[in-house]
């Protein structure tokens, strides 16, 4: 008999959420700054010409992969909030857009932590930017 499989916390099922809204609003904060950038290159006069310059911008931002990967102002702060507490050995939930998963943390370099998630074979780890991607203390989140 296989043991049963445990859902994941409500909580978890939160933060999935909270991610998808979190890329949405450093979407938003770089419209805006597209749009301050734009308003003070051309001047207050042209303040639509701005806007329509900034949105052109962003849609070049988002296609452009290297720029969309790095620019995340509010998600990557927000990360390091929420994992400033991990270190090795530590158990954290380790949140994708879609999905969680339960690693263990084996290291920690200043924005970057090194963990081991349990599809990889024991001698592989992931390293990651805590900028980057959301890692939860398993013990806040009410799974032990």
């Amino acid at each position: 008999m296989t043991t049963p499989i445990k859902p994941l916390p409500e909580e978890i099922h939160r933060w999935i959420a909270r991610a998808r809204w979190l890329r949405w609003m450093d979407a938003i904060a770089a419209w805006l700054a597209c749009g301050a950038a734009w308003t003070a290159i051309l001047g207050s006069a042209s303040a639509g010409q701005a806007a329509v310059l900034s949105l052109a911008t962003l849609g070049l931002g988002l296609v452009v992969r290297p720029i969309r990967i790095l620019w995340r102002p509010i998600s990557a702060g927000v990360g390091l909030a929420v994992s400033s507490g991990l270190h090795a050995g530590t158990r954290a939930w380790y949140v994708r857009s879609s999905r969680a998963d339960l690693v263990l943390v084996t290291a920690r370099h200043g924005t970057r932590l090194v963990i081991a998630p349990p599809d990889l074979d024991a001698d592989e780890v992931l390293s990651v930017r805590r900028t980057r991607v959301f890692l939860l203390p398993a013990d806040e989140s009410g799974a032990s």
